[in-house]
Order: structure tokens, then C-alpha cells, then sequence
């Protein structure tokens, strides 16, 4: 699998060289807990020793400074100053290590019986650890982030509901209870008296002031889960609605045709300038694909991996050692700009470097495929596995006490057609997922089932397959396809591919330097691969394209390793088109397009280009459309 061999070997270097080398940790404490909860599924999906000695280490030395009273992390009492919220991220990590290693599953499960009952009696004084008190160290802001994010503890919660309960049914379920008491409200939130859909930027202070848990663009990406979680323990039947409510109008009125969501820190609008966080890329593609696994819609599992295969390679280098911290739609360079265009991000957010903002992307952005491949393959009852979300990959899991294996090859998005083989003790049913862009589906070899129907809901076909070995291949029909943007521009697609201008440069390589004080970090303190760069466009940008003379070629050769290296996938699309009049955003980037109406050539037509979003680094995905057919 191309893309899992790319992030084991340079992911974990940079989530590692980000944790050691940035200028501190924040109030929240929340690198390692970040790192961790990447690492883990990471390393055993792989089944990388390297990687799991990783593991071992670091959560050998959590599990060793536990508190005499149960606390995990290295916060005392002291000061008030004990807050819960990067627990809920630690523990994402260790309820997959205690799944994934049995020899960790006591211990685990132990630490986390200790501190839920620590945590119940905190949340019985006024919600200490969630709710800012009188006297605390830290800032009432502090305390928003689990407040908003609260639906990530409460997945940890029901894992233990579900597989440890030990003793503790009734106090986990206290907690749960309070830990939604005191969460933000989503289900309010995601109303037609309340969602703010116009462009943030239009709205005054006073209402993006008061909004603003609900405004961060990666607590959005982490809230599209939080109706589906919250469902699992209310039962509550309303939540469905809060839910889809909450996908459709995110990705509707902030959405960005790579499929995350746009948000320079907040919430932003549909304009091509403004940018999408590499956090909230990997919280979106967990979040969606746990929605698929909870309610079954297949809409979230295309979403989920319309950001896996597009949004988050875009934001990464092809060899993984540098990212972006934000990724504009339109962007035809990634350099130091003369003047921020983003709400709360530096003038280096838009170029790939280890640290070009924040840390937390640094420690964070690891998750994104290992969370996808988790979710890739779900149960269904007691005697179905369904792929869900369609990659390469293989699951071994047990039906009835018997083993069975699915194992998957393919080239899928880049190809049509995956390729099956199934070992199994017993017979069961294996579902396939048919996304809502198929045109059509075709099953080849053993068994042929072509017949069979896909549900209206999920877009599973059910497949019965017998005791032994079977053998076949499942085609999907991929047609080019255009979708409507603002000011007059469309995205092109082919199955979840998302193609762009694909803008050729050059590249200047540094020193990797400080987030914060943008100085360089000191020689010989960082791999000689971690660099941090600067791209420069050698071709114009300001192009519109005629989408009726839009032509798909196939082009020839294996994919490339590492598979999103910029512009060498051998697909492509190509189109009629021609420069245009195109206006500068506060001198730095390049603004929302002129009207349709106002656009005409400034150059000879010619034949650009268009390659897959994610391999090209440079690009121009809303594009502005023209007539050059005389039509």
C-alpha cells in the first residue's frame, strides 16, 4: 500500500521532530497526546516494529507517572490548574493500543478505570477539569476546547461501555451524562435560527465573539461527529438530523471542493483565498468516517474519502517531510506573502515547512490515513464486514470463532477497479460500498452477483460468500464530472478525485525554522530531509477553462512512489482555455475571480492542464469558466 509505506516512513520522523524541537508546549499539553493518537494506529496497521517501539516507549512512560490519584498526564493540583482535555486525545491512542496489543489491554484498561473515577468526582464539584473555576491558573479559553470537543472523551467512554465495563457501567455512564451537561451544544447550534451560512468576514464582532466554539474551524471538523457520538448514549433519535444538518451546511456554505472545510482558524466562507487548516483536514476524514461507522449514511463515507484522497495530500509533501498549515483552494505559490490573507494564521501558513504555524499540525496531521484505515473495514451484525471506505488494505478478524480474511488491491482512486481475495472458515456476508458518484458497478469471478441490489441509504451491496477461498474483482464506473463553486467557477472531479490547474515552479529549500519566532533552529538539531520551502510559480495562473471541451487521459505507467510527488501521476484532464483579467486579495494572493461577465481572453487559447489536487502542490481548483466554443 503506497500511500501507508510513504507516512511510516516520514510521519512519525516529523510528528517526532515537531514534538522535540518546537518552543514549548502549549497550556493545553496536548503534542504528545496528539502524536500518540496517531502513532498508535499508525504503527499497527503497518505492523512497524520500528514505529510500535515508538509506542511502547512513550506509553510505557505514561502509564509509569500515573498519579497516586489517577490523574494521567503531568498536571498536579497545584494551582488549580488540572484540565481534562488532553486526556480525550491521549486515550484515543491508548483504547486502540489495549485493541491492537494485548499486552497492553490491563494495564490500560486499569489506568482508565483509575481516572474515570478520579474524573467523576471532579465533574461532581461544578464540572472541575471542563468548566473554568474561580482561581484556576488557566484562562476561561482554556477550558472551551473540551468543552466544544467534548464527543472525542465520550468515544473512549463507550469503548470501555462496550468491552471493559469492569465495575464502573453506572459511573461511566455518570460521566458521560455530565461531560454532555457542561459540553457546547451542537444540536443548537445547527439550527436555522442560529448557524451563521453567510461569509464570516459579513458578520459583526458580536456574533462571531459569542459563537466562538462553534466557529474554530478544527473543533467544526471535530463537531461533525459529536451528533453521532452524543446519539450512541442519548438514544436520542433527533441527533440524525443534527448531524446531517451539520455536514450538509458545513461543507455548503464553508466547504472547499477538496472536500474540508474552509476555515483560517474560523469559519471563512467559499472564497478560493481563504484556507483550510491541515488539522481540520484529518478531523474531517476521522469524523466522517465515523459517522458512516455510527448512522450508515453512505454521504459521509464519500466525503471522508473525498478529503483523504484530495485535501490532505494536497497539504503535504510527496515524501512527507514538510506540510502546510493551511492550503488555499486557489494557490498558485507558497512563499512568505507580503500580507496574511487569512483571519489568524502568519505570512508562511500557505508554504510547506515542519512548523510553518502552529505546532499542533505538526503533532497532529499523522492520524489522518491511519484514522481512514481504521474505518476503512467495519462489522455488520454478527456475520457481515463491510468496506466502507475503499482503499487498499486487508482485515483478519473472527465470525462465529472462525478466521476469516478480506484483502484488497488496488489502485483505487487512481484506478477503477479493486481486486479481492477472500480466505475464510466460514460463510459470511461481505458488503461492498457503491459510492453515490458511480455510474455504474460490475462484480467479475467468483461469486458473480452482479444482481445484487445496492441499499438506498448506506450504498452497500451485500455479497454471500461460502466457507473457502473466493476470488473477485469489483469495477465502478467513473465519469467526468463538473460542480458548480462561488463567483462563477467550477471544480472538476473524476470518481473522488478532485482535479486542479496543476501550476509547474521552482523550489528553494531552508533551514526549518520556529513557528513563532521564525528563526532558523540550530544546526544539527534536525534531520537532514526536514527542510523548510518556498515555491515559486513559473507559469501564469489567471486562467479560465471552457468545461465543455474538458477530455480525461489515462496517460500511461505505474503510479508513482511516493504516489502524490507533485505533477508525476500519469492521469490527467485536459481543457480549452485562456488568461484573464484577475485581482490581487490585499496584494498577496489572488482574490475571487472578476464576474462571468466581465471575462475575456488576454491571450491566445491554449490547452491546460489539470492534474489530481493532491499531487499538485501549486494549483487553481476553483476554477473561472468561459465560452471558447463560439456556442
Amino acid at each position: 500500500m503506497r500511500l501507508s509505506t510513504t507516512i511510516a516512513t516520514a510521519l512519525s520522523m516529523t510528528g517526532g521532530l515537531g514534538l522535540a524541537q518546537s518552543t514549548g508546549p502549549s497550556n493545553l499539553n496536548e503534542a504528545l497526546p496528539y502524536w500518540v493518537n496517531g502513532l498508535v494506529p499508525l504503527a499497527y496497521t503497518l505492523q512497524d516494529e520500528r514505529l510500535k517501539e515508538q509506542v511502547s516507549t512513550v506509553v510505557d512512560t505514561v502509564l509509569d507517572r500515573i498519579q497516586p490519584d489517577g490523574w494521567i498526564g503531568p498536571e498536579t493540583v497545584a494551582g488549580g490548574q488540572r484540565m481534562i482535555w488532553a486526556r480525550t486525545l491521549i486515550f484515543l491512542g491508548l483504547t486502540n493500543l489495549a485493541d491492537a496489543n494485548a499486552t497492553y489491554e490491563k494495564p490500560i484498561v486499569d489506568a482508565l478505570h483509575r481516572f474515570n473515577g478520579l474524573m467523576n468526582s471532579m465533574l461532581k464539584n461544578n464540572g472541575t477539569g471542563m468548566v473554568y473555576q474561580s482561581g484556576d491558573k488557566l484562562s476561561a479559553d482554556d477550558f472551551v476546547w473540551f468543552q466544544a470537543r467534548s464527543e472525542d472523551m465520550i468515544v473512549s467512554l463507550q469503548w470501555l461501555l462496550d468491552y471493559h465495563p469492569g465495575n464502573q457501567t453506572n459511573l461511566l455512564k455518570q460521566n458521560i451524562e455530565m461531560i454532555y451537561k457542561y459540553a457546547s451544544k451542537w444540536e443548537g447550534w445547527y439550527t436555522e435560527e442560529n448557524y451563521v451560512s453567510q461569509d464570516l468576514y459579513d458578520v459583526p464582532a458580536s456574533v462571531t465573539d459569542d459563537q466562538w466554539p462553534f466557529l474554530h474551524g478544527v473543533t467544526v471538523a471535530e463537531g461533525l461527529k459529536y451528533a453521532a457520538v452524543m446519539r450512541r448514549s442519548t438514544s436520542n433519535e433527533s441527533l440524525l438530523t443534527t448531524a446531517k444538518n451539520g455536514v450538509d451546511w458545513t461543507f455548503k456554505y464553508h466547504g472547499s471542493a477538496s472536500g474540508t472545510i474552509l476555515a483560517d482558524e474560523r469559519l471563512a466562507g467559499l472564497n478560493p483565498y481563504y484556507g483550510s487548516e491541515l488539522c481540520t483536514d484529518v478531523e474531517v476524514i476521522y469524523s466522517l468516517a465515523y459517522n458512516f461507522y455510527a448512522i450508515g449514511d453512505s454521504d459521509y463515507a464519500d466525503r471522508a474519502e473525498l478529503a483523504a484522497f484530495n485535501a490532505l495530500p494536497a497539504a503535504v509533501s510527496g515524501d512527507w517531510w514538510s506540510h502546510q498549515y493551511m492550503t488555499e483552494p486557489n494557490q498558485p505559490f507558497s512563499k512568505n506573502l507580503s500580507a496574511t490573507p487569512f483571519w489568524n494564521v502568519n505570512t508562511l501558513g500557505q508554504t510547506f515547512g515542519v512548523e510553518p504555524d502552529y505546532p499542533c499540525c505538526t503533532v497532529n496531521h499523522p492520524q489522518g490515513y491511519p484514522k481512514f484505515a481504521m474505518y476503512s473495514y467495519v462489522r455488520n451484525g454478527d456475520t457481515g464486514i463491510v468496506h466502507s471506505l475503499l482503499s487498499p488494505g486487508r482485515v483478519q478478524t473472527e465470525i462465529q470463532g472462525k478466521i476469516v480474511s478480506v484483502d484488497c488491491q488496488t489502485d483505487y482512486p487512481f484506478d477503477n477497479t479493486l481486486s479481492y481475495t477472500v480466505d475464510s472458515d466460514v460463510p459470511f456476508q461481505l458488503y461492498l460500498r457503491v459510492p453515490n458518484w458511480a455510474t455504474q458497478t460490475k462484480i467479475q469471478g467468483s461469486p458473480r452477483d452482479d444482481s445484487a441490489p445496492k441499499d438506498p441509504k448506506t450504498g452497500l451491496i451485500k455479497l454471500n460468500l461460502p466457507a473457502g477461498t473466493t476470488k473477485f474483482s469489483y469495477q465502478l464506473g467513473m465519469d467526468l464530472i463538473t460542480a458548480d463553486r462561488a463567483n462563477d467557477t467550477v471544480a472538476v472531479y473524476r470518481g473522488p478525485l478532485l482535479y486542479a490547474l496543476h501550476i509547474p515552479h521552482t523550489t528553494s529549500a531552508e533551514a526549518p525554522r520556529f513557528y513563532n519566532t521564525q528563526k532558523d533552529y540550530p544546526a544539527g538539531t534536525y534531520p537532514d530531509q526536514a527542510h523548510d520551502y518556498a515555491l515559486l510559480n513559473t507559469t501564469e495562473w489567471n486562467v479560465a477553462i471552457d468545461p465543455s471541451t474538458l477530455e480525461y487521459h489515462a496517460g500511461s505507467g505505474s503510479l508513482p512512489e511516493p504516489t502524490f510527488t507533485d505533477g508525476q501521476l500519469p492521469m490527467y484532464m485536459t481543457a480549452r482555455a485562456c488568461l484573464i483579467d484577475w485581482p490581487m486579495f490585499r496584494g498577496a494572493v489572488p482574490d475571487s475571480p472578476i464576474p462571468k461577465s466581465n471575462r475575456t481572453c488576454l491571450s491566445d487559447i491554449f490547452e491546460a492542464t489539470l492534474r489530481p489536487y493532491g499531487s499538485a502542490k501549486l494549483h487553481m481548483s476553483d476554477l473561472p469558466t468561459i465560452n471558447l466554443t463560439g456556442k
